[in-house]
């Protein structure tokens, strides 16, 4: 189950930096917000998942 969730928050932190370049290419301020929120999200998850394989010992 970690290895999953790792990846998928991976996943979306891509998805994160690809609209968040759309938004920079297009000029659409929203949407380089979205993927700026996305990848922090995704960091956040990302942290979670350390914390949770510090207390098993990984």
């Amino acid at each position: 189950m970690g290895a999953d969730d790792k990846m998928q928050n991976k996943g979306e932190e891509l998805g994160g930096k690809i609209k968040e370049g759309v938004g920079k290419v297009t000029g659409d301020h929203s949407m380089e917000a979205d993927g700026q929120g996305d990848q922090a999200k995704a960091n956040m998850k990302q942290a979670g998942e350390h914390v949770k394989d510090a207390f098993k010992g990984k």
